[in-house]
């Protein structure tokens, strides 16, 4: 088991707060897969207006998580730290489809899967679950950039 904590993945990824959504990596494989853990909590920013009455996380975010999740994967994979000079794109989303809401207090369990890489953009399907419950599911394209 090869855990990674917040201050490797700071590392790894440009994101800061509020937009860095990964807490931690539980496990991976080099170009195969990663299982990564996003705690939410009522003091997520998007919580004061989405919604006041009944928080729920956004589904945008969830994607988001799961694509910083892949992105870390991708980083591993290729032995890259987060610099000035570089960031992941998303290049596109598709089959995004959501089964049950995410709220403060739940622990989304991020598993994405490497499904295809071809010059320098990667395709990967990922998945968040609560308590074992899919709670999104998606394909995801991105590149990784030098600016």
């Amino acid at each position: 088991m090869t855990a990674i904590d917040i201050h490797q993945i700071r590392k790894i990824l440009p994101h800061r707060y509020p937009f860095l959504l990964v807490d931690r990596v539980e496990d991976y494989e080099k170009d195969k897969w990663l299982r990564a853990i996003k705690n939410v909590t009522i003091n997520e920013p998007c919580f004061q207006g989405h919604f006041p009455h009944r928080p729920v996380f956004p589904g945008v975010l969830i994607l988001e998580t799961i694509a910083q999740a892949a992105a870390i994967m991708a980083s591993l994979s290729l032995g890259k730290e987060a610099g000035e000079d570089t960031v992941y794109l998303f290049a596109g989303v598709d089959k995004a489809r959501f089964k049950i809401p995410v709220e403060p207090g739940d622990q989304m369990v991020i598993d994405v899967q490497m499904l295809k890489k071809v010059r320098g953009v990667w395709r990967c399907g990922g998945q968040a679950k609560v308590n074992d419950k899919l709670c999104c599911s998606m394909e995801l394209l991105f590149t990784y950039q030098n600016l």
